[in-house]
């Protein structure tokens, strides 16, 4: 590496979603991160409205539940089919987005129609009270290679035009569909890249009462001279409108204010109301997936990774998970806690989800989808939700999940227990000890044990007649992953170091704890 460059640990490139996530979850480790974004700040328009389920169990194991939920209306997460939203008709389409009800039998959490402006600034101020991360904006990559240390990067301040050099260990593309970090690592896409032209308006209207008491997030409007969808932003009376473009209609960004107010009220099914228009853009649908997530020391997440149009609200979504993923592997990594190797998991486990997800917002109908179907997409297979007793208080068993490797066992086999040593070279792991009930609806027999990643994903399962029950059992070169149980999905191979796993071990059940 150049003797006069910045030195980090991770480099980012994109500061939306996809990026932010990647940063919190390295700096969490302890990781020293740089995320660079050519943009002036986070965006004022809402572009994704909703953060689904999974994605607010990681708001909330980073303490930011509340903080997002703020922004979210009470709404019901699926869309009403109506000539406009005035009138009395209409039926109601699943959207793929569980209802409270399906929510509170399989998580913690339930999705929030949070709008992207509101949750992406929480994501920002997090990432910058952290020590080990710094975020740049007006700052370009325009130069990237790669040699066996890893990432040497220029990068252009667009404010001075003075240029720097960085050298990274790992690059991470975040951004965009139009990613310059997929070009410049050779990778292309594969999928159709313009299936329509979008366009859309947001605005301010007092709506809410004229839907009547109906509250869905979105409304499909069918009336000829109006037809669009029309989704709520957030709290308060923010919309946007969204429809495709055809050659029979005037642009958007044709018409005077007075004439989108009009169309507007069409929307509506009124005569008059009182618009104020907040902005205006335009968007292709496109349904792409890249040939591959990663080359050397450069991997892709989010829109870098995959384009997907708003069908089924899975692009964000995906995103997040992609970055929560790649971000604790290289994390692991990087402190030594396992080989290079873990790193091929990532586009092993995320590649068919995003292709699943891109294909279904390809399909016309790829908005309509039941829960029972979308859901676990999205859950990923991760440990069964279960409320517990901790501290005198309620808590999910999702809540146990630490940053190294998590040990769930019943309160029959004092061996977990007795186990008390550390190794600072290893994955840490945290044993709780459940009660019987717990431990029984999680299919854990009185002496077993299991095992679990970061994700909430499990790796190893034992019972009390397994000779292999037991911590020594953790100490071996590889923890191969469990048999495929009903809610898995995709399975790998976790390698971890040669040397012996430590454990911090409680007799209770106690909160999770950061590496």
């Amino acid at each position: 590496m150049s003797a006069r460059a910045e030195r980090t640990e991770v480099l980012v490139v994109g500061a939306g979603p996809a990026g932010l996530v990647a940063g919190i979850t390295l700096a969490r480790y302890g990781i020293n991160v740089q995320l660079v974004d050519k943009r002036d700040g986070v965006p004022v328009l809402s572009r994704a409205v909703v953060v689904s389920t999974r994605g607010m169990e990681l708001m909330r194991s980073w303490g930011l539940e509340e903080a997002v939920r703020a922004g979210a209306p009470d709404v019901i997460s699926r869309a009403w089919v109506t000539p406009d939203l005035a009138s009395g008709k209409g039926t109601e389409m699943p959207l793929g987005s569980p209802t409270d009800e399906e929510a509170a039998a399989v998580s913690p959490c339930r999705p929030a129609w949070a709008p992207q402006d509101h949750h992406e600034p929480i994501l920002l101020a997090q990432l910058r009270q952290m020590p080990t991360a710094r975020v740049r904006f007006r700052c370009e990559l325009t130069g990237l290679s790669q040699d066996q240390a890893g990432v040497h990067a220029t990068l252009a301040d667009r404010e001075t035009g003075a240029t720097r050099q960085i050298d990274a260990r790992y690059i991470i593309g975040a951004d965009g569909a139009h990613s310059w970090v997929r070009q410049e690592l050779g990778i292309g896409m594969v999928g159709p890249d313009h299936l329509a032209d979008y366009e859309r308006v947001e605005f301010s209207a007092p709506l809410t009462e004229v839907a009547c008491g109906r509250r869905y997030g979105l409304y499909v409007i069918t009336r000829p001279d109006a037809a669009s969808v029309l989704v709520r932003r957030g709290r308060g009376d923010r919309w946007g409108i969204s429809r495709e473009r055809t050659a029979s209609q005037p642009r958007f960004d044709d018409l005077s204010e007075a004439e989108l107010t009009r169309l507007i009220a069409r929307v509506a099914g009124v005569d008059y109301l009182p618009v104020s228009i907040e902005g205006l853009s335009t968007f292709p649908f496109a349904a792409q997936i890249a040939e591959r997530y990663r080359h050397n020391h450069g991997f892709l997440v989010g829109d870098a990774a995959h384009r997907m149009t708003p069908r089924g609200g899975t692009g964000m979504n995906t995103a997040i998970q992609d970055s929560f993923d790649l971000g604790w592997k290289l994390a692991w990594v990087l402190r030594g806690w396992a080989p290079a190797s873990l790193l091929d998991s990532y586009e092993a486990e995320r590649r068919p989800i995003g292709a699943h997800n891109v294909e279904r917002s390809r399909q016309p109908g790829g908005a309509r989808a039941n829960a029972s179907d979308a859901l676990p997409w999205d859950l990923n297979g991760r440990l069964p939700h279960h409320w517990i007793r901790a501290h005198d208080r309620a808590i999910s068993t999702i809540d146990l999940v630490g940053s190294g490797f998590t040990v769930l066992t019943g309160p029959s086999e004092p061996q977990w227990t007795n186990a008390r040593s550390h190794h600072s070279r290893t994955v840490p792991v945290d044993v709780h000890v459940l009660d019987a009930t717990a431990a029984d609806a999680l299919g854990l027999t009185p002496g077993g044990a299991m095992v679990l990643r970061p994700d909430g994903r499990e790796t190893a399962r034992w019972s009390e007649y397994d000779a292999k029950a037991s911590p020594a059992a953790l100490a071996g070169a590889a923890v191969q992953s469990a048999q495929p149980r009903q809610n898995v999905i995709l399975l790998s191979t976790v390698v971890v170091s040669d040397t012996p796993l430590g454990f911090t071990v409680d007799n209770k059940i106690t909160e999770q704890t950061s590496a």
